[in-house]
Formats: C-alpha cells, sequence, structure tokens
C-alpha cells in the first residue's frame, strides 16, 4: 500500500514539475527599460496598458499573456511592457516628463493619455515601432486566438506593405496546435 502511494505521489508531482516547466511567463519590462534596450537591440514594443480596478485586464493577464505560446512571441520578438494608466511615477521619454497630475476622478498619467491619443479605454495593447514611434492602439480584452494573428501582423510590418488586416486574420495559421 505504501509503494502504491508513494508511487502516486511521484507519478503526480511528476506531472506536475514538468507542466510548470512547459508554461512560460512573460518577460515584463518598464517603459524606460524597453526603450533602453530598444537602442541597443532594435525591436517593436509593445505596452499593456491597464489599471489595477480593471476586471478585463485582469483576465487579459489570466488568458492572454498567460499562454505559452503569446508568452513565447512577446519574449522573442517584442519589448513587453506593463504600464499602469494611474501610475504616479513620472517617465521620462524623448526629452519630456509624463506625469499623472492628479486632475478629476481616477486621473491617467500623461504617458497613458498620449499612447492612447486621449481614448482611455482599458486593458489596451500599443505598439510601438523599433525606433519608438507610436504604430497603433488596440482597446479592449484579446483572447489569445486574436492576439496570436495580431502580434504576427505587427512584428512582421505588414501594416506598412498594405496587406489588409481582416485578409489576413481569415488566412492565418496558428503556430498553437
Amino acid at each position: 500500500m505504501l509503494i502504491i502511494r508513494t508511487t502516486i505521489i511521484i507519478l503526480f508531482l511528476s506531472f506536475f514539475m514538468s507542466h510548470k516547466n512547459m508554461a512560460q511567463e512573460v518577460k515584463w519590462y518598464t517603459f524606460e527599460e524597453a526603450v533602453t534596450l530598444n537602442k541597443k537591440a532594435p525591436r517593436k514594443i509593445i505596452i499593456d496598458v491597464y489599471t489595477d480596478w480593471c476586471g478585463w485586464c485582469k483576465v487579459m493577464d489570466k488568458e492572454t499573456f498567460q499562454n505559452p505560446l503569446i508568452a513565447k512571441i512577446l519574449n522573442e520578438k517584442y519589448y513587453a511592457v506593463k504600464f499602469n494608466a494611474e501610475s504616479t511615477k513620472p517617465v521620462l521619454f524623448e526629452g519630456r516628463t509624463f506625469i499623472n497630475d492628479g486632475q478629476g476622478n481616477r486621473p491617467p498619467h500623461q504617458l497613458a493619455v498620449a499612447l492612447l491619443n486621449g481614448k482611455m479605454s482599458y486593458p489596451s495593447i500599443v505598439f510601438m515601432n523599433e525606433t519608438n514611434q507610436l504604430i497603433t492602439a488596440v482597446p479592449g480584452f484579446q483572447k489569445p486566438n486574436d492576439m496570436e494573428p495580431l502580434l504576427m501582423f505587427i512584428h512582421g510590418s505588414l501594416y506598412e506593405k498594405g496587406v489588409d488586416y481582416q485578409q489576413y486574420v481569415s488566412n492565418y495559421k496558428s503556430e498553437n496546435k
């Protein structure tokens, strides 16, 4: 009986550890770290603009950013940034200091306002190119199956080549087997 119980425990632990190792976590950077890294080794930057009170932001953290394939794409092809849109920490970018001046109910940080072009929606995903120029902001919750083609479309700079995004998505073959 003891041998069976020990065997079951060992199998359970082996299964748990192997699945834990399969999961890949996103390497998150601060905005300033991503900009600095981008100067040394250029990549596109993706910014998850969120707030602490946003329920869909939390769902996206669990369902999308913890998805192994999404995490792999982000870690290999992007500098991934989490940016709290209500942060009070000043951010220096392009010679300008962005702050949260505390004006209004749930005041947004000036950098969040700039990145989202004043369209404050959470969560939002912002893409910047290798020279730290804004590509686009995509508002709303993104499921992993929606996020994957978006990441690959932006990474491939297909928006610069005139590729229609909807057509791209309809023909996209997922790497997720």
